[in-house]
């Protein structure tokens, strides 16, 4: 099979290494794909939200299969476009990816279906968010409505930070039109773990769990970036939790799905809140989350391509998934300034020095003169595998030291602390 997949970052480069495992697939182009990609695709020079280039590259190429990575071509509808042209391609049509499209159309859909999340209002008019502002007291969460790559999230301590906020995403347009409306929220306490489930339209099989590391700095410091981490399994989500997130939350989901006629097929990343009042849904992605499938993909030994047909069939009931025992932890080594402004084509030195059995994912990467330099605020994932956590977190952050470019940030605290009280050795 000919496999083109979409997208240029992280998550894209950990599918084009799964896909590439599989007998089925004797090609791959990846568009626009990144300089790590290159190394197992033929990389295309077409970007992501290029959906009518797209169309036409995988009608020229022949493709057999389109796997989309990224939301934007979601949201702009990249799956009913193909479809249209009777194209096969892997990812929800326009409709659904509403969920990760708009904030309020997510809210909406929890509380119509009785799915625990914290409460909410929605504006489009400044002086009526600021009115409204602390009404659920502070920490207030404040997020712009539609898209803004993982940054449109305000946690605001008091109303000033809260009116800079507003100010940020409804007058200074921040985040373009993705400003326009912005959706308060009851700021939830606990511990967040992530929830990566495949959706046929008919059934909803969870992955394995995993822990993200949003803010920039250690010990959850500084603004809210794409992710700075991960690590899997979750230490917290237990059998326990596992059977009241299906009874609560995947179960009414997929219910929910089919009353208000959303033909699902993809990937739903379900963002928890795991509070004293049990599970809440803090949001969806409508495909694998980054660097979560880092961590995740990496454990999954069944061929994901047969996962991907079980979906598009919608026969996911009859697909056997088996995941390794190992845990494996993800570090994201990102450009000075990242979340904020930064430089790009620093060359990446050390790449070479990396432990055969470490895998180095590329997100902001190009070659440029024969060397591979820097081209994003995320540049790579170095991710390892450990009969425990421990494990895999001291072989990451040893060769994570084996890599260097000029700015380089990281965290030194992914997996070290997982709660009070424990530690990454457990």
């Amino acid at each position: 099979m000919k496999i083109l997949v979409v997208g240029g970052g992280g998550r894209e480069h950990v599918l084009v290494w799964k896909l590439h495992q599989s007998p089925k697939v004797s090609k791959i182009y990846c568009a626009p794909g990144n300089a790590g990609i290159a190394d197992l695709a033929e990389t295309v020079d077409i970007q992501a939200e290029d959906i009518e280039a797209l169309r036409d590259f995988a009608k020229e190429k022949k493709i057999d299969l389109t796997v989309v990575g990224p939301e934007a071509p979601l949201v702009a509808g990249i799956t009913d476009l193909f479809e249209k042209e009777g194209l096969r391609v892997f990812g929800p049509n326009k409709k659904c990816a509403q969920l990760e499209g708009s904030k309020a159309f997510t809210k909406d859909f929890l509380m119509r279906h009785g799915i625990p999340t914290g409460r909410y209002m929605e504006f489009m008019d400044i002086d009526a968010a600021k009115d409204a502002v602390g009404a659920y007291g502070y920490p207030a969460v404040i997020k712009a409505d539609g898209l803004a790559a993982g940054k449109g999230v305000v946690i605001a301590a008091n109303e000033q930070e809260a009116f800079d906020a507003l100010d940020g995403m409804m007058v200074q347009k921040k985040f373009g039109a993705s400003g326009d409306k912005v959706v308060l929220e009851e700021f939830l306490t606990g511990v967040e773990t992530s929830i990566l489930c495949f959706v046929d339209g008919e059934s909803i099989v969870p992955m394995v769990s995993a822990q993200d590391y949003k803010k920039i700095f250690d010990n959850d410091e500084g603004p809210n970036t794409g992710g700075m981490g991960n690590y899997s399994p979750s230490y917290i989500y237990d059998d326990a939790l596992q059977k009241e997130v299906e009874q609560k939350i995947l179960t009414p989901i997929i219910q929910g799905f089919k009353k208000d006629g959303l033909d699902f097929k993809g990937i739903l990343f379900i963002g928890l809140m795991i509070t004293e009042e049990g599970p809440k849904v803090l949001e969806f992605n409508t495909r694998f989350g980054d660097p979560e499938a880092q961590v995740v993909l990496t454990r999954l030994e069944t061929d994901l391509l047969d996962v991907i047909e079980s979906i598009l069939n919608q026969r996911l009931k009859e697909q056997k998934l088996e995941w390794t025992e190992k845990k494996t932890v993800c570090v994201v080594l990102a450009s000075g300034g990242y979340p904020g402004s930064y430089e790009k084509g620093k060359v990446i030195q050390g790449l070479q020095d990396v432990d055969s059995d470490v895998v180095v994912f590329h997100a902001g990467t190009r070659k440029e003169k024969g060397k591979i330099v820097t081209s994003g605020g995320r540049v790579l994932g170095v991710t390892a595998w450990g009969d425990t956590l421990k494990e895999a977190r001291e072989k990451a952050y040893a060769n994570v030291a084996r890599i260097s470019f000029e700015g380089m940030q990281y965290r030194k605290d992914i997996a070290a602390f997982i709660a009070k009280g424990i530690q990454a050795s457990e």
